[in-house]
């Protein structure tokens, strides 16, 4: 053939060297659209960490409020049926007013065994806040300032 007309090899065999392609040119819009479609996806994923997390963190707070529910129950149903057997018992050896405040002080003892367990379960609780997706946060955004400071 005779003429001017300049051949290029196929994409597939082009070399590195070559340069970009049409295909590898974006326009700036379609880069941004990109752009807001994963940051989109990104912040769908961290907040369905913060919502696992805040639930994680909301079993723990119920069961530090059953603890301490439970600790007030023993306290009172203890000092009905427990305290009155108890008291009978010890009246055989002690005076009755001496019996029942032995009684009460062990009971009372219970109580709070369980109210300290309810508590610490309240304090693994709190903050509500969601540590490990505020901090996967933070480092999407420093790869992303990283990433635009390229």
């Amino acid at each position: 053939m005779t003429g001017t007309t300049e051949t290029r090899p196929p994409r597939f065999m082009r070399s590195e060297r070559s340069g970009p392609s049409d295909h590898d040119h974006h326009s700036v819009g379609e880069l941004v659209g990109q752009a807001t479609e994963q940051l989109s996806l990104l912040v769908r994923q961290e907040l369905a960490l913060a919502k696992e997390e805040l639930a994680e963190k909301g079993r723990r707070a119920g069961r530090g409020g059953g603890l301490l529910g439970a600790a007030g129950a023993v306290a009172y149903v203890g000092f009905m049926a427990l305290a009155a057997a108890g008291i009978g018992a010890l009246s055989l050896v002690l005076d009755v007013w001496a019996a029942a405040l032995i009684v009460m002080g062990v009971l009372f003892v219970i109580a709070a065994v369980l109210a300290a367990v309810g508590r610490a379960q309240l304090r693994r609780a709190t903050p509500a806040k969601p540590e490990r997706a505020l901090d996967s946060v933070k480092a999407d955004m420093d790869e992303i300032k990283g990433r635009a400071r390229r």
